[in-house]
């Protein structure tokens, strides 16, 4: 047989940006052995006539750390055209850890990125101490590839212990042997190092997270780590203050900035987006990385596709009425229980009456943005909309459920209620948070069509209860390539931008392309039918946790490595994916 196998009768997107062609694409031992017409013999084959064939996607800020020492499936991402995912963003992760800080850094994470405790605390196998440990312990067969960032506050927590947990200023010493730790694991193929300095990170306990005010001179000396190692990106995601003041903005750039310039050419990445206390913040970080970059100083922005934002529902984390005291009463019934309770008349207009309850402090996972939110619902509603049976990720305010209660003369609260009563119980509201204040998302195509642009921000396996963001990569083809009315981007542009680009970043120079040599990560789109289904609750979580998943139609096949790993949008149970050390053979 000339070919393991053969994907014929498809219109190429390579990955590089060049135009779309038509070839067929042989694969032998899981590599790219030729583009065109393919004309030998093959074991097996795929039909893509009427598809687009493109390179797997490489999402660069996941946050299976956790999950993906118990889950091989790497769901939702592995069903969103991605291939490869990069662990460890924002500075929380579970390496390096002693025995003693595990319950510390379930807290840490639960807090942070709103995954069950209860489910890390029984998912979590735990057989490492240092990061080698760590990417050892991972490294067993899973649907994708991932790769592994060292955490700031897990790597503080274990050098500092209690001095470092309480965010006391690194001595020396400890600056010293945090540098080296990073050292090693870049050695043994960690993909890099992340920090995060935001104050909406916080953890279960209401608490700083570890690094958040680490100084210049920690994070400097950490990033000497990378000095003569051949490979390997930093991350950082900050709120830079600029809400305070624009000097603080400024010190809070130069500090990223002095890390970036201490890794010796490493490429770093910090989150791009527009936030309601400073709305024109990241018109200023853009400006800040460009001139570092022509400084010498490489800084890539990490950019969302959609806006940044959170589903309401009975069942998720967090709806309008989560703190009402007449619901709390509910709170712990089953779904089923819960709607039929609020339907009955009585306890309608009761619940009708009264307002929230302060929250923070009182539930974990609840936080403290959550009592000034619901306190202000009449506002709140005007960014409110029912996501619907085919979510829509760029509503009108005209579609706003404030607006639909203003048009019909109801109550806010009233309109609010029914609306999660919907679908019996399961609808769900969509609250546009970041990149949203327009109410659209021009301002994100500004963003994504700068050269300096990464697609990123997914928070894939994070933010369960509340977040599917996973999806970000069939988002961008389908709504920036094909269905927004005005300002579509090129098809070639946003493939290249979330296969070649990311794959590049990070230093995987050996995926990302549909060309001879390249592994065999790809896809094969029915681009006409691509659609993002409904999110939907599902606990499917160790001990029973919820996890929002969200599908969708028109991946006709996802392969790794030549193998199908996906087919009509569902896994299938091969699993070739395992841990990719980068800079490693």
């Amino acid at each position: 047989m000339d070919f393991d196998l053969k994907i014929t009768g498809g219109t190429v997107i390579d990955g590089t940006g060049q135009p779309r062609f038509r070839a067929d694409v042989g694969v032998r031992d899981g590599r790219i052995v030729e583009v065109g017409a393919c004309a030998g013999s093959a074991r097996a084959q795929i039909d893509a006539e009427g598809a687009l064939v493109t390179p797997g996607f490489t999402d660069i800020h996941t946050h299976y750390d956790g999950q993906v020492s118990w889950d091989d499936g790497l769901a939702p991402s592995s069903v969103h055209g991605v291939t490869t995912a990069v662990l460890g963003s924002c500075g929380v992760g579970f390496a390096p850890v002693r025995e003693s800080d595990h319950e510390r850094l379930i807290r840490l994470m639960e807090g942070v990125e709103d995954i069950p405790g209860t489910a890390l605390a029984e998912g979590l196998t735990w057989n490492w101490e240092s990061f080698a440990d760590y990417m050892q312990a991972i490294d067993f067969p899973h649907a994708i590839d991932f790769c592994a960032q060292v955490p700031h506050d897990a790597l503080r927590v274990y050098v500092m212990g209690d001095r470092g947990a309480a965010g006391e200023p690194a001595s020396e010493q400890d600056i010293l042997a945090m540098r080296a730790h990073v050292r090693a694991a870049l050695e043994a193929g960690a993909a890099g190092f992340s920090t995060g300095r935001t104050d909406n990170h916080r953890t279960a306990d209401g608490l700083n997270t570890p690094a958040a005010e680490a100084s210049a001179r920690e994070l400097i000396g950490i990033a000497e780590a990378f000095r003569g190692v051949g490979h390997g990106v930093l991350q950082a995601v900050s709120d830079f203050d600029m809400a305070v003041s624009n000097a603080r903005f400024d010190g809070e750039f130069d500090l990223i900035e002095q890390m970036a310039a201490a890794a010796d050419g490493h490429p770093l990445s910090i989150s791009l987006m527009q936030r309601d206390q400073a709305a024109d913040q990241w018109k200023r970080i853009i400006a800040r990385a460009e001139q570092a970059n022509a400084r010498g100083i490489p800084m890539r922005l990490q950019v969302a596709p959609r806006a940044i934002g959170v589903m309401l529902g009975l069942d998720a984390t967090f709806h309008p009425f989560v703190g009402f005291p007449s619901y709390r009463k509910l709170a712990d019934l089953p779904l089923a229980e819960q709607v039929a309770a609020l339907r009955q008349p009585e306890l309608r207009r009761q619940l009708l009456s009264e307002s929230s309850m302060k929250l923070s402090g009182k539930d974990s996972s609840i936080p403290p943005l959550a009592d000034l939110l619901l306190a202000n619902l009449d506002q709140l509603a005007f960014r409110l909309h029912t996501l619907g049976k085919q979510p829509n990720y760029e509503p009108r305010l005209a579609d706003s459920l404030g607006a639909r209660a203003q048009q019909s003369g109801q109550p806010v609260l009233e309109v609010l209620l029914d609306a999660l009563l919907a679908d019996d119980g399961h609808a769900l509201l969509y609250f546009p948070l970041y990149n949203y204040i327009d109410n659209n998302l021009d301002n994100v195509h500004t963003m994504l069509s700068h050269p300096l642009a990464l697609p990123g921000l997914s928070d894939g396996g994070a933010h369960v209860g509340t977040v599917c963001d996973a999806s970000f990569p069939t988002f961008l083809l389908s709504h920036w390539g094909r269905d927004r009315p005005q300002g579509r981007l090129p098809l070639e542009k946003l493939v290249k931008m979330q296969a070649f680009d990311t794959s590049r970043f990070i230093g995987l120079q050996d995926r990302g392309a549909v060309a001879v040599g390249q592994r065999a990560d790809l896809n094969v789109i029915d681009f006409d039918k691509l659609r993002l289904l409904p999110p939907r609750l599902f606990a499917d979580l160790p001990a029973g946790g919820k996890r929002f998943l969200q599908t969708a139609e028109g991946y006709r096949a996802t392969l790794l490595g030549g193998v199908v790993i996906a087919r009509d949008g569902k896994l299938t149970d091969a699993r070739p994916g395992r841990l990719v050390r980068v800079g490693q053979p």
